[in-house]
């Protein structure tokens, strides 16, 4: 199969994370708002092209308060850096329909590069003779990497808010 071009289908796919909240709990978020450009034969992403954004501001941890802070300056800042982008540049087979998907990760303007494991979850039509394809995607990321240090001290030591962030993305799309 060649290349093809596949747009997100929103309605049906999610980009969530989660973090460590005063290092004993996960709590977990989504961003609401994304955009994908995708090419790629699903069967052999090894030479797709893929290219994602998203928009800060659409940040969800279901506490208006706590997403107002981290759309403030002491996280994303989303008056000046209003998308996060990521940017495939390597994609190798692990076998079996997995990949590990290397690539350029921006967040407040800083890059660097970032690997998440992919699987192509698997293809198929909907009932109106659409053809879909699944994928989903997981990694880890530290967010002082990008200058989002902000934190506050524990009294019993440790940190209110942990380094790690874990991101979890599931992709539905349809071919454009």
């Amino acid at each position: 199969m060649t290349k093809t071009k596949w747009a997100v289908d929103t309605a049906h796919s999610s980009v969530d994370f989660s973090v460590k909240h005063m290092m004993i709990a996960n709590v977990k978020g989504t961003f609401n708002e994304f955009s994908a450009e995708i090419d790629a034969d699903p069967n052999d992403l090894t030479t797709a092209d893929i290219s994602f954004s998203i928009d800060t501001a659409s940040i969800d941890t279901r506490n208006e308060d706590r997403d107002n802070h981290l759309r403030s300056a002491d996280f994303f800042d989303v008056e000046n850096f209003p998308k996060l982008t990521f940017k495939a540049t390597e994609i190798v087979s692990n076998g079996d329909g997995e990949y590990e998907l290397q690539g350029d990760l921006t967040i407040r303007g800083v890059t660097r590069k970032e690997s998440f494991t992919v699987k192509f979850e698997g293809q198929g039509k909907d009932p109106w003779g659409n053809e879909k394809v699944g994928f989903s995607a997981n990694g880890k990321i530290k967010r002082s990497d990008y200058g989002l240090t902000w934190n506050a001290a524990l009294e019993t030591g440790g940190v209110l808010v942990g380094d790690q962030i874990k991101i979890s993305l599931e992709i539905q799309a349809a071919k454009a």
